[in-house]
């Protein structure tokens, strides 16, 4: 080959040389890219797997932790809805028992008429007939023995009290008399001893005197009237009267 051939073929390999490497730096480039996008594809995948864990992570603790503050508020209103019903019953006991108490302190109220003796017999009643007496009897007659204590009916002021019937005949003995604020009055004879004096305020139950056998008896008892004036002659029935103040003989 000639020199001027070999000259024009030299440019030409060169130029193909030149051509090679550029497409062989094309070619690199271009798989460059390829690689470079893919690994971003791969990291933004990874990324957003990541993040979408966390937020699971996240919302279940966040939804663990509402539960727990709901089990720990339940658990709260239970004890103190505990410790209120515990208070409430404890001041209705509190109340129960101070009810209780004031109930017991408090004084009982007195009955405004009592029987005149306690234990007895009925003997004589009211209105009955007999020898013993010009007329017919003016009371009621309560055999106890000599000695048993003798209770004003009700409360008033003695206005007769003695022997000789405190005035009323020798018939009756030792007696009393006592007025009461309903303009009634009430009689006690054949007494063996008299605790109070003309004048004396009486109550309810109070302890006048002992029953005996004095004056016209035919053993111990006591002789009780009610009577409209303090006088012999003004009885009532004293059993009728008494039912008809609550006492039951």
């Amino acid at each position: 080959m000639s020199r001027e051939t070999n000259r024009r073929t030299r440019p030409s390999v060169l130029r193909i040389r030149t051509a090679v490497v550029a497409a062989g730096l094309g070619a690199s480039m271009v798989l460059g890219a390829g690689a470079a996008f893919a690994a971003g594809t791969a990291a933004t995948g990874t990324t957003t797997a990541a993040s979408t864990t966390a937020g699971a992570v996240a919302a279940q603790a966040q939804a663990q932790a509402k539960a727990a503050a709901a089990a720990k508020a339940a658990t709260v209103a239970k004890q103190a809805a505990a410790k209120q019903a515990a208070a409430k019953q404890a001041a209705a006991k509190k109340a129960a028992a101070k009810k209780a108490v004031a109930k017991k302190a408090a004084p009982k109220k007195a009955a405004a008429w009592v029987k005149p003796v306690s234990k007895y017999t009925l003997s004589a009643s009211y209105n009955q007939g007999g020898a013993m007496w010009s007329h017919k009897h003016s009371g009621q007659d309560f055999a106890v023995p000599t000695g048993t204590p003798v209770k004003a009916a009700g409360s008033g002021t003695v206005v007769k009290a003695g022997p000789n019937g405190g005035g009323d005949g020798p018939a009756y003995g030792n007696a009393i008399v006592v007025k009461h604020s309903n303009g009634k009055y009430s009689q006690y004879a054949h007494l063996s001893k008299i605790n109070v004096n003309v004048g004396s305020k009486v109550s309810a139950g109070q302890v006048i005197a002992k029953s005996g056998n004095t004056g016209n008896s035919s053993g111990p008892h006591l002789h009780f009237e009610i009577r409209t004036t303090p006088s012999y002659g003004s009885a009532l029935n004293p059993m009728a009267f008494l039912r008809t103040v609550g006492v039951t003989i």
